[in-house]
């Protein structure tokens, strides 16, 4: 391993870290990303004016993308961590805090991949290519939104992006897609001494819910992303007063579509649902503004997607892992989504998954990373274009 990446690369990610950056508040860490990529000797970095942190190496024709989101979820239940979220601490191998996992050790790694192409570029970096890290925002909130404007409005179309999403150290090529969904039953306001007066909402609402359970079990099964799935994330309701009858209940849904599966269909299963047809149902819409105050509208919908096992990605990935670790690699796919969405699942661009971390940290209390997945992810993506190359020389 690399001198500088030993003493450099954990005292980065632990210092990213310290800067919180919850979705829409991401500016002081990407300021702190730029200046590591600049001062590491990146060939061209910048801020978008959506709010990605995007750094240049090498300046060839064709463009491989390697991406990291550098926003969090919040922490939740500060009782439920044994120490400081944003404490950054290393220790026992780890370095713990939120984003550890999910994911500012893929950037962290991503930027010191990209310092040993930029010093080692003969050897590493094939002539033709150009890399492109993107530590992207506002993933947490709505995936993809970030290379949706970078593909639209930036005009950046790599052939292929690695995301650095956590895989526990193994090779990932797919996920689920998933739609959000809103439902809202009418009802009769009434005043609550004499509920036979009015239709309470909630309890017509009521029968949908037990209805939802009942229909995950029947959703499409796919052989490799797995079954469609659903769940009930938020209820509300609205009435006059606590001592009224409520004429208004809204629940909201996570929906996980799994392959072939459409946002249209998920939403006419739940207007299915209601033998009334009073319930209003509708995939909300995503305005919230970036750290940069940058506003991009979109329908909060977001699709499946999975590559080839036998594409050159794929196969390049597996052989640059098993030339460096000395064994072979499983081939998996995320439960949770990712920026893939819409890379591969809008714009059909090939994406494989490599990161340090594990799934099920992610969003949990007492989140880390290990140290060693961390040193293996930055050796990984420097090597990969140079496998990639051998692949599509073939």
């Amino acid at each position: 391993m690399n001198r500088m990446i030993e003493r450099s690369l954990p005292d980065f990610l632990s210092d990213i870290i310290r800067i919180p950056s919850y979705s829409g508040q991401e500016s002081g860490v990407a300021r702190r990303i730029e200046a590591e990529m600049l001062r590491v000797g990146f060939d061209e970095v910048r801020i978008d004016r959506f709010g990605n942190v995007l750094g240049r190496i090498g300046s060839g024709p064709r463009l491989i993308a390697m991406d990291g989101h550098i926003d969090t979820v919040e922490i939740g239940n500060r009782d439920s961590w044994d120490f400081d979220p944003f404490s950054g601490e290393i220790r026992d191998g780890y370095i713990w805090g939120r984003g550890a996992s999910d994911q500012k050790a893929g950037i962290a790694a991503l930027v010191y991949a990209g310092y040993l192409m930029r010093s080692f570029q003969k050897e590493l970096l094939p002539e033709e290519f150009t890399i492109l890290i993107t530590g992207t925002v506002s993933e947490e909130d709505c995936d993809g939104l970030c290379w949706r404007y970078l593909i639209e409005k930036e005009s950046i179309r790599p052939e292929l992006c690695v995301i650095t999403e956590p895989t526990d150290g193994t090779i990932y090529r797919g996920q689920r897609g998933r739609v959000e969904i809103s439902a809202r039953m009418p009802g009769i306001s009434a005043h609550g001494s004499a509920p036979e007066r009015g239709v309470n909402a909630i309890t017509r609402m009521a029968d949908i819910v037990t209805s939802i359970s009942d229909l995950s079990g029947t959703l499409p099964l796919d052989e490799f992303l797995g079954r469609g799935s659903i769940t009930v994330s938020r209820i509300t309701s609205a009435a006059p007063s606590l001592c009224s009858v409520p004429d208004s209940c809204e629940i909201y849904l996570d929906r996980r579509l799994t392959w072939g599966e459409t946002p249209a269909a998920a939403l006419e299963q739940i207007r299915a649902l209601d033998s009334t047809g009073e319930m209003q149902v509708e995939i909300p819409e995503f305005t919230a503004p970036t750290h940069r105050g940058f506003v991009y509208p979109v329908l909060k919908e977001y699709p499946a997607w999975k590559t080839d096992p036998s594409h050159p990605a794929i196969t390049a990935a597996m052989d640059a892992f098993e030339s460096l670790f000395e064994r072979k690699p499983e081939i998996g796919r995320w439960i949770f989504s990712t920026n893939g969405v819409a890379i591969s699942g809008i714009y059909g661009i090939p994406c494989i998954g490599f990161g340090p971390g594990r799934e099920e940290w992610a969003h949990a209390p007492n989140e880390r990373v290990a140290i060693d997945q961390l040193y293996q992810a930055a050796l990984f993506y420097a090597f990969y274009p140079q496998y990639y190359h051998r692949q599509r020389e073939r």
